[in-house]
């Protein structure tokens, strides 16, 4: 059966604290696995969330800022020295590519494994594998920013009352599915479509049109919610979300389960996210997320 969940490495904004290390997201999806902003400390939150080098087939950096890209010294490292046995492919802005190549290089190591790197510089599809496309949107921060995206494609759902009523069951069930009839009957007379799945992750960023695209119709939304409501100036000056915002953005793209994360030191209780969360509207499925969560996507519709 496939996997499909969200590992939290770590949920805090720019400085660490003794219950949230900074981030680090790996996204369990199939097969696959995709580490998302890994910050200082990732692989050894890898190791306590039970993550091995081999598990990761790609690194999503959203930008390049210390709590989102630190731990990439170390992540790199790892990969190489387990010799992990698969090509490994890093996205991240384009613009940061000299932060990139020193921290890939911030010191001597033996280099095992390649490691493809392919930057993004525009809105738009980054890879297409037969379970998922991600794409990456422009986002509003201090520094170039990027979110990401992944949709799987539209797949077919058999309707077992349909098949019953022509007749069609056993090994003709997979006849009609590959050769598209069966008999005279269509497979649209006995299926429907059944939508895929689809994951955002959406990290420092203002309100923009990016934060929308990326979130339209989300199973699974992961989005930065630095700061509550009562702060949004200093949100909107340093170019980050509050929980309310965040909320709301949730709600109008339909997302079905909201996780926030990314959480400023200043706030000692997290519960005060959640409750502005849903003073916002939001009413789907909520995680304010801690370190070491395991969330599993929705169930499809």
């Amino acid at each position: 059966m496939s996997v499909r969940e969200l590992v939290v490495l770590g949920t805090a904004s720019q400085v660490p604290t003794r219950h949230r290390n900074h981030n680090g997201y790996l996204l369990r999806w199939d097969g696959e696995g995709i580490l998302f902003d890994p910050g200082e400390g990732t692989q050894r939150q890898m190791l306590r969330a039970g993550v091995a080098a081999h598990d990761l087939n790609r690194i999503c950096v959203t930008h390049f800022h210390g709590d989102h890209s630190l731990g990439l010294a170390g992540v790199i490292q790892r990969i190489n020295l387990d010799r992990v046995p698969h090509e490994v492919t890093a996205h991240y802005p384009r613009s940061g590519q000299r932060f990139f190549d020193r921290l890939r290089y911030s010191t001597a190591y033996r280099e095992t494994v390649g490691l493809t790197e392919a930057p993004v510089d525009a809105d738009g599809p980054l890879a297409t594998t037969a379970s998922y496309t991600l794409e990456a949107h422009r986002l509003s921060h201090p520094v170039e920013s990027y979110g990401y995206r992944l949709t799987e494609p539209d797949g077919l759902r058999m309707l077992p009352d349909r098949l019953a009523a022509h007749g069609i069951s056993g090994p003709d069930v997979g006849r009609i599915q590959r050769e598209g009839s069966l008999g005279g009957v269509t497979l649209e007379e006995v299926s429907e479509t059944r939508r895929g799945q689809r994951f955002a992750f959406v990290m420092d960023t203002r309100l923009c049109p990016g934060v929308h695209a990326l979130a339209d119709g989300c199973d699974l939304l992961v989005i930065e919610s630095t700061f509550l409501d009562e702060d949004v100036t200093l949100a909107e000056e340093h170019g980050h979300l509050t929980a309310g915002q965040a909320a709301r953005a949730a709600r109008d793209a339909g997302v079905r389960h909201l996780v926030l994360t990314h959480f400023s030191q200043r706030y000692p209780d997290p519960a005060d996210f959640e409750r502005q969360a849903r003073a916002a509207g939001f009413e789907g499925e909520l995680t304010v997320a801690r370190d070491l969560d395991r969330v599993p996507l929705p169930k499809r519709r």
